[in-house]
């Protein structure tokens, strides 16, 4: 049981990180020789959101050290065994005595239980040091088994994901879509209605497709549409929706969430050549066309596009 609280500046030395850029960095592999990692404010990933080359120019921050991001309410706080770069706002923690790795995982728990103290309005960067944590890891906690305590990411972190599309099937869109128009919604129809929650998806091909939000919807979310007017731009709609002319529904046929969609948006929008002004994207055309996508067992490998889109960098503001 648990007993005795004391202050986090009382077990660890608060500092600031080194508080760089990543676009001023070169990116690279995590298997490039020269690599080190780049902590943001990031809830995923053990707070990695790219690997860089170590510059000479930047001392990193030391290894076996904890990493908290004090940006708002995330308060992410991971364990970090190498050397490091970090972004701004991510605050260091360096253990004033040799604590082990559990020791250090049970201190990143701790922490993040406190992530309900803070938001964007009340940060954590100046009361960081005064949060209380437990003393010393409770009896329960030394039972645990450190691997299956470390955070699933590290299998995807150790595995370079890549694109081989050699290896990719093609796949007819209208057996993963059920493909049908929208119902068309006069902009002056949607004025009178007022502003509101719900998207008004156009044949735009920026802003994803939205030209403002009003208070009606005709349509379902989570889907995918195509403009049919002008350049045959494909946009995910998470969320209930009106629509002007021109916009093509395509229903999936099959679990979709938003990383495969993402994944799928792309693909589609890298074959925009195939349409213009005097050949749309119509809905005969769409019923007509196939998609090459990564296969499994003669199947679209859903699971490989969710993991690949996960793995990029920034995927965990989507």
């Amino acid at each position: 049981m648990i007993q005795n609280l004391v202050k986090v500046s009382d077990l660890f030395e608060v500092k600031y990180g080194i508080n760089l850029e990543v676009v001023n960095l070169e990116e690279c592999s995590k298997n490039d020789k020269n690599s080190i990692c780049f902590i943001n404010c990031t809830e995923h990933y053990n707070g990695i959101s790219a690997y860089v080359e170590k510059n000479n120019l930047y001392k990193p921050n030391q290894a076996k050290t904890i990493s908290v991001a004090c940006n708002g309410s995330i308060l992410s706080t991971f364990y970090q065994a190498e050397e490091y770069y970090s972004g701004r706002d991510v605050y260091i923690l360096i253990p004033k005595k040799k604590y082990s790795e559990l020791e250090m995982l049970f201190y990143c728990y701790s922490i993040r239980k406190n992530k309900f103290r803070y938001n964007y309005g009340r940060k954590a960067n100046k009361t960081l040091k005064d949060i209380l944590i437990p003393e010393k890891i409770p009896n329960e906690w030394k039972k645990i088994n450190i691997e299956k305590f470390k955070p699933k990411i590290n299998s995807i972190l150790n595995k370079n994901i890549e694109l081989n599309v050699k290896n990719w099937k093609s796949f007819c869109l209208s057996e993963l879509f059920e493909i049908i128009g929208s119902k068309t919604t006069p902009l002056l129809e949607l004025e009178e209605c007022g502003n509101g929650k719900y998207p008004f998806v156009t044949t735009q091909a920026t802003n994803n497709g939205v030209e403002g939000f009003y208070d009606y919807h005709t349509e379902k979310g989570n889907i995918l549409v195509i403009d049919s007017a002008v350049i045959g731009y494909c946009s995910y709609q998470p969320f209930d929706f009106s629509a002007s002319d021109h916009v093509e529904k395509l229903i999936p046929k099959f679990g979709m969430d938003k990383y495969i969609s993402l994944f799928l948006t792309t693909v589609l929008n890298k074959e925009q050549y195939r349409y213009n002004y005097g050949r749309k994207a119509s809905q005969s055309r769409l019923k007509q066309r196939s998609v090459k996508l990564p296969s499994k067992n003669n199947n679209p490998d859903w699971n490989f596009m969710r993991d690949y889109i996960k793995s990029l960098q920034y995927s965990t503001n989507l």
